[in-house]
């Protein structure tokens, strides 16, 4: 699949049109900073070892969490997370924060990984 790659003032422009920002860092890169009004789901996950392996909850989490039909651009830090992200027909661009634009540490209520993950628990009946 041929991913679309934006740019950040574009991925901004889409934003202002609707889109949604999907942040697929880890819970801690996204609490040291992340575009304004994105929301965190990790495409990486950590296991009991220390190493990344592959989220495997992580369409259903966004799909809870944004529902199908929500247009999404995902970020990353460098571009990889975000492209495999991406392979699910969304929209990727690099480079938010090395261009300059706004970055925050707050985060809306809800728009975390931990809340995101235990809505879509309770909604799935895991919790």
């Amino acid at each position: 699949m041929d991913v679309p790659r934006v740019t950040a003032e574009e991925a901004q422009r889409l934003m202002e049109g609707g889109h949604a920002y999907l942040d697929v860092r880890t819970p801690a890169e996204f609490a040291a900073g992340h575009v304004p009004g994105a929301r965190n789901v990790p495409v990486f996950e950590q296991d009991p070892y220390g190493r990344m392996v592959p989220n495997i909850r992580f369409v259903e989490i966004v799909e809870h969490s944004l529902g199908r039909e929500q247009a999404i651009i995902t970020g990353c830090q460098m571009g990889g997370r975000s492209l495999r992200a991406a392979a699910m027909g969304r929209v990727t661009y690099p480079g938010w924060e090395t261009l300059g634009l706004p970055m925050t540490a707050e985060t809306a209520t809800g728009d975390d990984y931990a809340a995101m993950k235990q809505a879509a628990d309770r909604a799935g009946g895991r919790g």
